[in-house]
């Protein structure tokens, strides 16, 4: 805590830390293997999230809710942004095309891990005023990455409300830091499981069992990534399978049993494979798509795990859908690339 005040202070001497004279809004883009996605800096309201208009695809846990309010009342500060999206709207893009064409950025670098970083302020208070114009007919924002960040910011914001007889809705603890960007830019990459064993099945028996629900083909040596949706890919005692869901196995009406996350831990980790709860079994891990299918190889190579699996990314349609019918989707279903650095923002 003392650390992050005598950080706090450093920053403010040494002039990298200013207050702005104004409000307003910022362009914060960044670049990763030549695609560059370009969001709002804003501040939500914690109202918002309360009455649902900010809406979430994933559970929240109440332990991990609880660590991230202690950090937010103790320091009395957000520290970092959560990544939100929203349904692209033309007139957005325009304006952020214009800041970006016609404006020189604040920052821009490239950061160690190889992505571009770059931000510019909107400083024309009639351009500001026709952003906030806009986002009010904007129906919903959704919740990408910072489901338990977004949900301390709310819940602490909340308990301040709640103790203070004055309260207005201009305090800044009605507030929190989000990056919103247009639903259409964003990339979810594939996020990939790893099972320990088969469950007492041979690899032969796991595969004449996989053919009752799915079309199996042998693939070969090369790494084979899914090519379409309810299309998986098994790596299996030094081989690759293509494995596709045959009709009637799902059902394509309901926005969660026609996720693929679902149809292999429905047809596949629990029925064949006997693990009945993502969350708690030892014996899965799970593996993002930013480290490539090479990565789930090795760790069936090694002996580590017995079997991978690669599904084919969730589309941000899915995603949309999914929260607009107060759904949540299974855990570990998304992964968002490039994601969100830490932004400081004190509060008081």
């Amino acid at each position: 805590m003392l650390r992050l005040w005598k950080t706090l202070k450093k920053w403010q001497d040494k002039g990298w830390l200013v207050q702005d004279a104004k409000e307003q809004y910022y362009v914060y883009a960044q670049t990763m293997e030549g695609r560059t996605q370009y969001g709002l800096v804003a501040c939500c309201n914690i109202d918002d999230y309360m009455t649902g208009k900010i809406k979430k695809h994933e559970l929240t846990r109440k332990d991990k809710e609880e660590d991230r309010m202690k950090h937010v009342r103790n320091t009395n500060a957000n520290v970092e942004p959560v990544f939100f999206s929203y349904p692209a709207v033309k007139e957005v893009d325009q304006i952020v095309e214009n800041v970006v064409k016609n404006n020189k950025p604040v920052y821009d670098y490239v950061s160690p891990d190889g992505f571009g970083h770059h931000f510019w302020i909107i400083a024309d208070d009639a351009t500001n005023r026709r952003i906030t114009e806009i986002f009010k007919q904007v129906p919903a924002l959704y919740v990408a990455d910072g489901h338990h960040r977004t949900a301390a910011a709310a819940l602490v914001g909340n308990e301040k409300k709640m103790a203070n007889k004055n309260h207005t809705g201009n305090e800044e603890y009605n507030f929190f830091l989000a990056v919103i960007f247009p639903d259409n830019q964003l990339k979810i990459i594939d996020y990939n499981r790893v099972v320990k064993d088969l469950n007492g099945h041979t690899p032969a028996q796991l595969i004449d069992k996989l053919s009752v629900d799915f079309d199996v083909k042998v693939m070969g040596p090369e790494i084979y990534k899914p090519s379409k949706l309810h299309n998986f890919s098994m790596y299996l005692e030094g081989k690759w399978y293509s494995l596709t869901a045959k009709a009637g196995t799902f059902n394509d009406s309901d926005p969660i049993g026609v996720l693929d996350v679902t149809i292999l831990s429905n047809l596949v980790l629990d029925k064949q494979l006997g693990i009945k709860d993502l969350r708690t079994d030892k014996r899965i891990d799970f593996v993002g798509g930013i480290r490539g299918l090479g990565e789930l190889k090795r760790r069936v190579d090694n002996g580590e795990m017995k079997v991978a699996f690669a599904l084919y990314a969730v589309t941000m349609k899915q995603l949309i859908n999914i929260a607009d019918t107060g759904n949540i989707m299974p855990p570990k279903t998304t992964w968002f690339e490039p994601n969100l650095g830490v932004v400081w923002l004190f509060i008081s």
